[in-house]
């Protein structure tokens, strides 16, 4: 030993120096550490810092799942309430609808007194070079019966029964060539008999026969149902005159009509089951 002191110990003396004079600056440069520690920290301070790092962007990483998971729960929230808001307006807009037509048959029925009417619904509308019809979904369970009329909820000749089930009937329109009724133009007063034809029923048109030769009908002139024989109710609107010629005779003239119910929109229509009319 005392032999490697006499020929090292310059040098262990001048390391020694070194440590000291190191110590004493970090203490010298620090305030709240001890040398060790300060020295401590300054190895671990990378690590820390990438620690550090690491965490800030897992957090991140974790905010930005629980924002998106909200913002895709909060879009689910919203379109489920939106498919409930269109769900509620177009009940909205059938409970109007259907207010309308109570409004309009509250108001036929002001002008027709004890008129028994049936609901029906329109489950198939056929036509064919040879037939214009309606199958609806009542019949003699309900009380319809044969030749009952069929009407829109405003007034409007629909048609006439010509068959009848236990819950379904056929309903022939008033362009048909099997329909035929007897018919008034509510301006003139002139009387007629309204009729199917084969050659307009294609064009949803029928014909007004048997017109005076001078009569003095002008297009849009309204034709209601004369009532007459009492088989159908009176004042019910058939059609609206769109051209009037002579007929074959020359001896008389015929009308040309567009009927007053479009029968290809409708949904819900009501079978007269029987009725009586105003004086």
């Amino acid at each position: 030993m005392k032999k490697f002191f006499r020929e090292h110990g310059i040098w262990v003396l001048f390391a020694t120096a070194v440590v000291a004079v190191a110590l004493a600056l970090m203490s010298v440069f620090s305030t709240t550490s001890s040398p060790l520690t300060n020295l401590a920290g300054v190895i671990t301070s990378p690590f820390r810092s990438a620690y550090t790092a690491v965490a800030n962007w897992i957090t991140d990483k974790q905010n930005y799942y629980q924002d998106v998971t909200a913002l895709e729960e909060e879009n689910t929230s919203l379109r489920r309430e939106n498919a409930q808001l269109r769900a509620q307006l177009r009940q909205a807009e059938t409970d109007s609808e259907e207010n309308a037509r109570l409004r309009e048959l509250l108001n036929l029925r002001e002008q027709i007194y004890d008129l028994e009417l049936e609901t029906a619904m329109v489950t198939e509308h056929e036509v064919t070079n040879w037939t214009s019809s309606l199958t609806l979904n009542k019949g003699t369970e309900h009380g319809v019966e044969v030749n009952d009329c069929v009407i829109t909820e405003t007034g409007a000749l629909v048609g006439v029964v010509s068959r009848v089930g236990l819950n379904w009937c056929t309903v022939l329109t008033i362009v048909d060539t099997d329909t035929s009724l007897g018919a008034q133009v509510y301006r003139t007063k002139d009387l007629g008999l309204a009729v199917g034809d084969f050659s307009l029923m294609g064009e949803n048109r029928l014909r007004l026969d048997y017109l005076p030769a001078d009569c003095q009908l002008l297009g849009g002139d309204l034709v209601l149902t004369s009532g007459l024989g009492g088989y159908y109710p009176s004042g019910l609107e058939i059609g609206t005159v769109e051209v009037v010629q002579p007929d074959d005779s020359g001896a008389a003239s015929y009308a040309v009509l567009t009927p007053v119910a479009d029968f290809d929109s409708l949904v819900e229509v009501f079978i007269v089951k029987s009725f009586d009319i105003q004086s």
